[in-house]
């Protein structure tokens, strides 16, 4: 599995958080950015599938990607593509959390806590269709700047307001009898609460007390959910991944300055925390360029 490269990202967050919005239309190279390492996304992520499959992980749920299906995935969250079929064909829409907020501020309804819950679906033929022609022209606006096309922002806007409209209405069509198991809700809940204070406590205790429940209770919901992770190891691989990112995104911060942002007393209680966790020195992963997961 080729795993991704930081002289690769870099360029291309850069370019996301520059411009609010990528799109790649029928793309049959793989999403390196995700690709065998997990990642935290700092945007909205939309993938179309339109041939072959994939096997997906998002936040410790584990997923195929099929034909016609399109996942919406929110910043913040753990997201690692583990394998693909060699005829894999598909569409990426990746836009800013500034760009998608101020999208919902004209939306008829808003779905996305949704897609947080259930990231993926199927689409018929002629949905695809629709949705398609809307991402070929988002394609369009987006490859012009500003000087070039006065009123890209407004145009840009106006297409991610419809394709969102049409992404509701089928999803509603789809999934009206859908019912959530009370530990994927819990699951939810539970990394959600470790996006929003990974950085105040990496203690189970801490986040079992949050949601009313023991630690006990925490683990025996979480692991039932993800098919046996426990609440201190995707607290862990949590809080790893956004080391690693920090020391690939931002190669100009100290190790120190990054114990620091991640909410450590001490440097060298991440250093400890960091090789328990890899098996290596933060020194040594940063000296490997981070190609290792």
């Amino acid at each position: 599995m080729e795993k991704s490269s930081p002289t690769f990202l870099i360029p291309r967050l850069q370019q996301v958080m520059q411009r609010g919005i990528l799109v790649d239309c029928y793309s049959q190279e793989f999403p390196r950015e995700i690709c065998g390492i997990n990642r935290i996304l700092p945007c909205y992520y939309l993938i179309l599938l339109h041939r072959g499959t994939a096997e997906v992980v998002y936040d410790s749920r584990v997923a195929t990607m099929v034909p016609n299906m399109v996942v919406l995935v929110h910043p913040g969250h753990m997201v690692r593509f583990i394998d693909r079929t060699d005829d894999l064909v598909y569409s990426r829409l990746i836009v800013t959390p500034q760009l998608f907020e101020e999208m919902l501020t004209s939306v008829y309804y808003h779905n996305v806590q949704v897609y947080h819950n259930k990231p993926g679906y199927i689409l018929s033929d002629e949905q695809v269709k629709r949705l398609m022609a809307v991402m070929e022209l988002l394609a369009a606006v987006a490859g012009h700047d500003d000087q070039e096309l006065p009123h890209r922002r407004q145009l840009l806007l106006s297409q991610l307001v419809f394709g969102y409209e049409l992404l509701n209405y089928y999803r509603h069509e789809r999934d009206k009898d859908f019912i959530e198991e009370r530990e994927t809700l819990l699951l939810k809940q539970f990394c959600d609460l470790v996006v929003a204070h990974h950085c105040e406590s990496r203690e189970v205790q801490y986040y079992a007390d949050l949601m009313n429940l023991t630690p006990k209770q925490l683990a025996k919901v979480i692991r039932a959910a993800t098919g046996g992770t426990a609440p201190s190891e995707w607290i862990e691989q949590y809080v790893i991944t956004q080391a690693k990112q920090m020391m690939e995104f931002r190669p100009s911060a100290s190790l120190t300055e990054i114990a620091y942002t991640l909410g450590f007393s001490e440097p060298s209680a991440f250093f400890r925390y960091f090789k328990r966790s890899t098996g290596m020195t933060a020194k040594e992963y940063r000296l490997k360029g981070g190609n290792s997961n």
